[in-house]
Protein backbone atom coordinates (compact mmCIF):
# COMPACT_ATOMS: atom_id res chain seq x y z
CA UNK A 1 0.00 0.00 0.00
CA UNK A 2 1.28 3.41 -0.94
CA UNK A 3 0.02 6.45 0.94
CA UNK A 4 1.41 9.69 -0.40
CA UNK A 5 -0.52 12.12 1.82
CA UNK A 6 -2.23 11.93 5.20
CA UNK A 7 -5.51 13.07 3.58
CA UNK A 8 -5.75 9.58 2.06
CA UNK A 9 -5.99 7.90 5.46
CA UNK A 10 -9.56 6.97 6.42
CA UNK A 11 -8.93 7.58 10.10
CA UNK A 12 -7.80 11.13 9.30
CA UNK A 13 -10.86 11.65 7.09
CA UNK A 14 -13.15 10.50 9.91
CA UNK A 15 -11.29 12.65 12.43
CA UNK A 16 -11.74 15.63 10.12
CA UNK A 17 -15.45 14.89 9.90
CA UNK A 18 -15.54 14.65 13.69
CA UNK A 19 -13.84 18.05 14.10
CA UNK A 20 -16.35 19.67 11.75
CA UNK A 21 -19.30 18.04 13.53
CA UNK A 22 -18.00 19.04 16.98
CA UNK A 23 -17.42 22.64 15.91
CA UNK A 24 -20.80 22.94 14.23
CA UNK A 25 -22.60 21.22 17.07
CA UNK A 26 -21.01 23.45 19.69
CA UNK A 27 -21.62 26.80 17.99
CA UNK A 28 -25.20 27.08 19.21
CA UNK A 29 -27.27 25.74 22.04
CA UNK A 30 -26.31 25.04 25.63
CA UNK A 31 -22.76 23.88 24.88
CA UNK A 32 -21.99 27.23 23.26
CA UNK A 33 -22.38 28.80 26.70
CA UNK A 34 -20.07 26.36 28.48
CA UNK A 35 -16.81 27.78 27.19
CA UNK A 36 -14.48 25.44 29.09
CA UNK A 37 -16.21 22.21 28.09
CA UNK A 38 -16.68 23.41 24.51
CA UNK A 39 -12.99 24.36 24.26
CA UNK A 40 -11.82 21.02 25.68
CA UNK A 41 -14.09 19.04 23.36
CA UNK A 42 -12.88 20.97 20.34
CA UNK A 43 -9.21 20.63 21.32
CA UNK A 44 -9.51 16.88 21.79
CA UNK A 45 -11.16 16.47 18.39
CA UNK A 46 -8.55 18.63 16.66
CA UNK A 47 -5.78 16.74 18.46
CA UNK A 48 -7.12 13.47 17.07
CA UNK A 49 -6.90 14.75 13.50
CA UNK A 50 -3.59 16.56 13.81
CA UNK A 51 -1.76 13.70 15.51
CA UNK A 52 -2.64 11.41 12.61
CA UNK A 53 -1.19 13.97 10.21
CA UNK A 54 1.88 14.61 12.34
CA UNK A 55 2.56 10.90 12.74
CA UNK A 56 2.36 10.41 9.00
CA UNK A 57 4.94 13.16 8.50
CA UNK A 58 7.42 11.43 10.84
CA UNK A 59 8.33 8.97 8.13
CA UNK A 60 8.51 5.70 10.04
CA UNK A 61 5.93 3.11 11.08
CA UNK A 62 7.07 2.93 14.71
CA UNK A 63 6.91 6.69 15.15
CA UNK A 64 3.64 6.88 13.24
CA UNK A 65 2.08 4.22 15.49
CA UNK A 66 3.16 6.25 18.54
CA UNK A 67 1.35 9.31 17.20
CA UNK A 68 -1.68 7.14 16.49
CA UNK A 69 -1.58 6.21 20.20
CA UNK A 70 -1.91 9.91 20.99
CA UNK A 71 -4.66 10.37 18.40
CA UNK A 72 -6.54 7.42 19.84
CA UNK A 73 -6.23 8.84 23.35
CA UNK A 74 -7.59 12.17 22.13
CA UNK A 75 -10.51 10.45 20.42
CA UNK A 76 -11.21 8.60 23.68
CA UNK A 77 -11.19 11.97 25.41
CA UNK A 78 -13.80 13.18 22.92
CA UNK A 79 -15.89 10.11 23.70
CA UNK A 80 -15.64 10.77 27.43
CA UNK A 81 -16.50 14.46 27.04
CA UNK A 82 -19.55 13.48 25.00
CA UNK A 83 -20.71 11.50 28.04
CA UNK A 84 -20.44 14.69 30.09
CA UNK A 85 -22.48 16.47 27.42
CA UNK A 86 -25.04 13.68 27.57
CA UNK A 87 -25.27 13.87 31.36
CA UNK A 88 -25.78 17.63 31.20
CA UNK A 89 -28.21 17.52 28.26
CA UNK A 90 -26.01 19.73 26.09
CA UNK A 91 -26.84 18.01 22.78
CA UNK A 92 -30.08 16.75 21.30
CA UNK A 93 -30.13 12.95 21.58
CA UNK A 94 -29.92 12.48 17.80
CA UNK A 95 -26.92 14.81 17.54
CA UNK A 96 -25.21 13.10 20.46
CA UNK A 97 -25.78 9.66 18.92
CA UNK A 98 -24.28 10.86 15.63
CA UNK A 99 -21.22 12.36 17.34
CA UNK A 100 -20.71 9.25 19.45
CA UNK A 101 -20.97 7.00 16.41
CA UNK A 102 -18.48 9.13 14.48
CA UNK A 103 -16.09 9.09 17.43
CA UNK A 104 -16.31 5.31 17.71
CA UNK A 105 -15.75 4.90 13.97
CA UNK A 106 -12.65 7.12 14.21
CA UNK A 107 -11.35 5.10 17.17
CA UNK A 108 -11.88 1.85 15.29
CA UNK A 109 -10.08 3.12 12.20
CA UNK A 110 -7.15 4.38 14.25
CA UNK A 111 -6.89 1.04 16.03
CA UNK A 112 -7.01 -0.83 12.73
CA UNK A 113 -4.28 1.35 11.30
CA UNK A 114 -2.14 0.87 14.41
CA UNK A 115 -2.48 -2.87 14.07
CA UNK A 116 -1.40 -2.71 10.46
CA UNK A 117 1.62 -0.50 11.18
CA UNK A 118 2.78 -2.67 14.05
CA UNK A 119 2.39 -5.95 12.19
CA UNK A 120 1.44 -5.52 8.51
CA UNK A 121 1.66 -9.21 7.59
CA UNK A 122 -0.58 -10.40 10.41
CA UNK A 123 -3.06 -7.58 9.87
CA UNK A 124 -3.72 -7.52 6.14
CA UNK A 125 -7.44 -7.32 6.95
CA UNK A 126 -6.72 -3.95 8.58
CA UNK A 127 -6.04 -2.48 5.14
CA UNK A 128 -9.70 -1.48 4.92
CA UNK A 129 -8.97 1.18 7.55
CA UNK A 130 -6.09 2.72 5.71
CA UNK A 131 -7.15 4.42 2.50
Amino acid sequence: MNISHFRQIRAWQSARELVTAIYRGSMHGPLAQDHDLRRQLRRAAVSTMTNIAEGFARGGDVEFARFLDIARASASEVESLLVVCEDLGLFASQDLASLTSLTQRTLSQIAGFQGYLRNPRANESSAEYLV
